[in-house]
């Protein structure tokens, strides 16, 4: 008895590891794809004028008194980086955030609208990707835990299997095209986007490293499930060789 126990053990052990790789995949996807952390960086930024009480290094002071007077000449002995300070901001599928200057908070706008028009269309369906791969993840981690569930069947329990192999492999492959695309469409944004956005400096953060994580949790769900099948059927196969040699044995020598 006890050698029929250790594989169904072994298949219990894999098939609860390709669940929780893609029930971790499914909740940095989820992360990932609701956060605007995708990419960081600062921006360069033109110190407003002084006004009122605003002072310190911020602001650029006026040298004419009469700071309504349009005509009045304005001296800035600021030159160079003085004249800008750099501003914080963070990006992500949905939305792009910066910093206010003299103000707490941010400011944040539609990243859908800052994206070049040729570019808007790669976007969409960067996000119709990214949303398929949560649902098909979605639908894996259903399959894979009705298939730890489920006791009655070991071949009802090999076509789940083998179900949910296929649908998180399709899920890896749309979530790295999603990420892919949403690559290509930033860097596009940051050469051809509005003036008021393009950063100065910029790099990914980390939600676009938790995406890239959800996907290689994906795909180490996904080879764990095809080696379950596989070794599962390699079992089979086994078995029913030592069941055909068992019964060619009886059948040459009958019991008397």
């Amino acid at each position: 008895r006890m050698p029929a126990s250790v594989p169904e053990a072994d298949r219990r052990h894999r098939a609860s590891a390709a669940f929780s790789l893609s029930f971790l995949s499914l909740v940095f996807s989820i992360t990932a794809f609701s956060s605007s952390y995708w990419c960081e960086g600062t921006r360069k930024v033109a110190k407003p004028f002084c006004t009122g009480e605003n002072k310190g290094d911020l602001c650029i002071r006026f040298n004419s008194p009469d700071a309504n007077n349009s005509q009045a000449v304005q001296y800035i002995w600021e030159t160079g980086d003085d004249k800008f300070v750099e501003r914080k901001f963070h990006a992500g599928i949905w939305y792009s955030c910066e910093e206010m200057i003299n103000e707490e908070g941010e400011k944040c706008r539609s990243f859908i609208s800052l994206t070049p028009a040729s570019d808007r269309g790669v976007l969409w369906l960067s996000i119709v990707a990214e949303l398929l791969y949560v649902i098909l993840l979605l639908i894996g981690n259903i399959l894979m835990s009705v298939e730890i569930c489920y006791y009655s069947s070991v071949i009802d329990g090999l076509k789940i299997n083998a179900f949910s192999a296929v649908v998180t492999v399709l899920a890896g492959l749309l979530g790295m095209v999603a990420h892919m695309m949403y690559t290509t469409v930033f860097q596009m944004t940051v050469n051809l986007g509005p003036e008021d956005w393009r950063p100065h400096t910029w790099d990914y953060g980390w939600s676009y490293c938790l995406a890239w994580a959800s996907f290689a949790c994906c795909m180490a769900a996904a080879v764990t499930t095809i080696n379950k099948y596989t070794k599962t059927i390699l079992e089979f196969k086994h078995k029913r060789k030592k069941l055909e040699r068992s019964l060619k044995i009886q059948y040459k020598f009958p019991d008397n």
